[in-house]
C-alpha cells in the first residue's frame, strides 16, 4: 500500500475475498458489559454544554485493565480472531465517528484525545433547511466537514456527523499512512481485514436499527444519503458467524451477527475505513 498522503482518499482495496478458516459453531462469549444498545438520543439540554477551552494534542492512554484469573477468562472457540483494540466511550453527543477513530489509532499505539482529533473535522455550523414534510432538504457535506454542532441533536437537526474521507485523512496524518477507506466494500473484504488483525471503522445505525433513510443536497451540490440514527463503530474481531463491535456510544464491546451487520451497514453504502 502506498503511504502517499496526496493521493485519492479512496484506495482500491486489495482483493481479500478468500474464505476465512471455518470456526466451530458455539455460543458467543461474554465480551463487555451487558448494557443493551439503545438508539442515540440527544436531549436539547446537551446543547448548553460549553466547548472545551483547551485542546490537548496527545494524552496518556488509560492503564490496561487487570487481567482476570485464568479460570474466569472467557475461552474463545476455535476460529475466532480478536484484535486488541481499547474500548473508549464518545465524549461528545455526536462524535461517535471520532471515538471510533480514537480506538483505531490506539490499537497501533497512537493515543489522542477525541477533542484533539475532532479539531481537524472543521464543523460546518450552518443550520439544516427543512422541507415541508419535515425531512432535510439541504445541509452541510459530511464528506468534507463535520455537519452541525458536535453537542447538537440529530432529531432537532442541530448536529449530524461526518463521513469516511475526513476520518481517513485524520487517520493517515496521525500515524496510519497506509489506512484506506471508501464506500462499496464487500463484506468479504472487511472480514478478511479483520482476520488479518486490522481494525475497521464502519458507518451503521444506532442499535442496529433501520429508521427511514433520506437524502439532502449539500451546500456544494452533493447528494448526501442520511439517517437520523447515523452512527459509527469500530470492528475488533470476526468469527464464522459474527463480528465484534467496539461501540463508542456506551464504551461497550459486544458481538453482532454478520447478517445484522451487513444489512445495517448497507444503509450507508458499505462505508468503511480500514486501519493499517
Amino acid at each position: 500500500m502506498t503511504s502517499t498522503l496526496g493521493g485519492s482518499l479512496l484506495l482500491s482495496p486489495v482483493n481479500h475475498e478468500a474464505a476465512l478458516a471455518p470456526a466451530s459453531v458455539a455460543s458467543l462469549p461474554p465480551t463487555g458489559s451487558g448494557t443493551s444498545v439503545l438508539r442515540i438520543k440527544h436531549p436539547i439540554e446537551v446543547e448548553a454544554i460549553p466547548a472545551p477551552t483547551e485542546i490537548y494534542e496527545q494524552y496518556v492512554a488509560p492503564p490496561a485493565p487487570t487481567p482476570a484469573p485464568t479460570a474466569a477468562r472467557a475461552v474463545l472457540p476455535a476460529g475466532y480472531v480478536t484484535i486488541g483494540v481499547p474500548v473508549y466511550r464518545q465524549t461528545r453527543a455526536l462524535n461517535c465517528e471520532t471515538g471510533a477513530l480514537q480506538m483505531g489509532l490506539a490499537a497501533y499505539g497512537h493515543y489522542y484525545s477525541q477533542d484533539a482529533l475532532f479539531a481537524y473535522e472543521n464543523p460546518d455550523l450552518r443550520r439544516a433547511v427543512v422541507g415541508a414534510n419535515g425531512t432535510v432538504s439541504q445541509w452541510g457535506d459530511p464528506y468534507t466537514n463535520f455537519v452541525g454542532r458536535v453537542n447538537g441533536s440529530e432529531t432537532a437537526l442541530t448536529g449530524y456527523g461526518v463521513y469516511y474521507p475526513v476520518i481517513l485523512s485524520i487517520a493517515r496524518s496521525h500515524g496510519l499512512p497506509n489506512a484506506y477507506g471508501g464506500e462499496g466494500f464487500s463484506p468479504g473484504t472487511i472480514y478478511a481485514e479483520l482476520a488479518a488483525r486490522h481494525p475497521v471503522e464502519v458507518w451503521v445505525e444506532a442499535r442496529w436499527s433501520r429508521p427511514r433513510l433520506g437524502t439532502w443536497t449539500a451546500w456544494d451540490g452533493r447528494r448526501v444519503r442520511y439517517s437520523l440514527a447515523e452512527h459509527a463503530v469500530t470492528l475488533s474481531g470476526v468469527s464464522a458467524t459474527s463480528v465484534r463491535v467496539n461501540d463508542p456510544q456506551f464504551g461497550s464491546q459486544y458481538w453482532v451477527s454478520k447478517s445484522t451487520f451487513e444489512t445495517v451497514w448497507r444503509d450507508f453504502g458499505n462505508m468503511a475505513v480500514i486501519f493499517r
